[in-house]
């Protein structure tokens, strides 16, 4: 297990919302460890958090579309969050208005790339749309990988950046050859040893990043299952036989006929195993849960030790998901100061207060 060095806690002291999905204008002020969300379905808990997730990372979680965010028949959404991270107030204003570019905003300077925000307020969103990473398909897994290390390693992050223009640019120039009934080697060389740079470095911060990774996961799924189920991650690559030149000479003519580059990292995938078989096919229900508790657990141990900072918590409404074991678990995971500050959302406030009651940690309740 990672160890620890925790420099500050971090928390959200404020909130405000306007034209935001659902909700008109709302303000909240939250408490340092526990903030409860209660309501019916439908009345805006989970716009709530993800409110709080786009001030982190600059686009939502449930919606990334930014335009979709702004509430129908209003030309603008504008959020604001009171962060406090290493004793000093960080204030962030993220903005949309119709025809226009997304603006945030720390402390009144507008970042010039949206991309330099993130990792700066890291956060771990556990939410019952983590089910898409076992059944969709791998551009869903690798978000989450690119997610986790994107937070911590901004080289990383800009390479990735980088890397999927170069694709684009690259796909648009297999298209141009085919409409064009023409073919020039020395222009798509051009892309290809960008490629070759980038993918090459991506790809073995993967490896790096797995091999730290994925035992945590299995410490943690050991835990919340309480048995000797073996579970694993394959890390599925083209590049773990061969370099990156190779497999774009390799696959120079499937490319020119499909109209798009066809291997590379944007390629890669994770394969899920509980006893070296596909979890999505062979696990149950329960274990399927357990494993993606277990996932979202390690993303928190890692990127708190790469921070050094406990990532702030989204559990969105998990109690409803979860059955009581598991539950507690999460609990007893807050109990022991593991997590820092906590936002949850739920549709009972009975459920809510029981689990609450597990623990001596100071809440807010807020009624939608």
């Amino acid at each position: 297990m990672l160890g620890f060095l925790i420099l500050a806690a971090m928390k959200l002291l404020s909130l405000s919302l306007t034209n935001y999905k659902n909700i008109t204008a709302a303000n909240y002020t939250f408490d340092a460890r526990i903030n409860c969300f209660i309501g019916k379905n439908g009345v805006g808990k989970s716009n709530v958090l993800d409110a709080i997730y786009h001030l982190c990372f600059g686009k939502g979680y449930f919606n990334p579309s930014a335009v979709q965010n702004i509430q129908f028949d209003k030309d603008f959404f504008l959020l604001e969050g009171v962060f406090e991270k290493e004793e000093r107030e960080e204030r962030i204003v993220c903005s949309l208005k119709r025809g226009n570019k997304k603006t945030i905003k720390r402390n009144g300077k507008v970042y010039d790339r949206i991309s330099a925000h993130i990792g700066f307020l890291p956060l771990v969103i556990i939410s019952p749309a983590d089910r898409d990473l076992i059944v969709e398909g791998s551009a869903t897994r690798r978000k989450f990988i690119d997610g986790v290390m994107g937070q911590t390693d901004k080289a990383y992050l800009q390479d990735l950046l980088a890397y999927n223009k170069v694709i684009v640019q690259r796909n648009a120039l297999l298209k141009y050859f085919v409409a064009n009934n023409t073919f020039d080697p020395t222009t798509l060389d051009i892309y290809d040893q960008q490629l070759i740079q980038l993918g090459s470095s991506i790809h073995q911060k993967r490896v790096a990043f797995l091999a730290t990774f994925i035992p945590i996961v299995k410490s943690h799924y050991k835990s919340i299952a309480e048995s000797e189920e073996e579970i694993s991650i394959a890390y599925e690559s083209d590049l773990h036989d061969q370099d990156f030149s190779q497999l774009l000479a390799n696959n120079l003519n499937k490319d020119r006929s499909a109209q798009f580059t066809t291997a590379g990292p944007h390629k890669e995938d994770l394969n899920f195993l509980i006893h070296g078989q596909p979890i999505k096919k062979f696990g149950s229900q329960g274990q399927q849960k357990s494993f993606l508790i277990a996932l979202k657990l390690a993303q928190f141990d890692f990127i708190k030790a790469q921070a050094g900072v406990p990532p702030i918590v989204l559990l969105d409404d998990v109690f409803d998901k979860l059955d009581q074991d598991r539950v507690a678990l999460i609990m007893q995971l807050v109990e022991r100061d593991h997590f820092g500050q906590i936002f949850l959302s739920d549709t009972h406030q009975d459920r809510t207060l029981a689990a609450l009651e597990t623990t001596q940690l100071s809440y807010s309740l807020f009624e939608l």
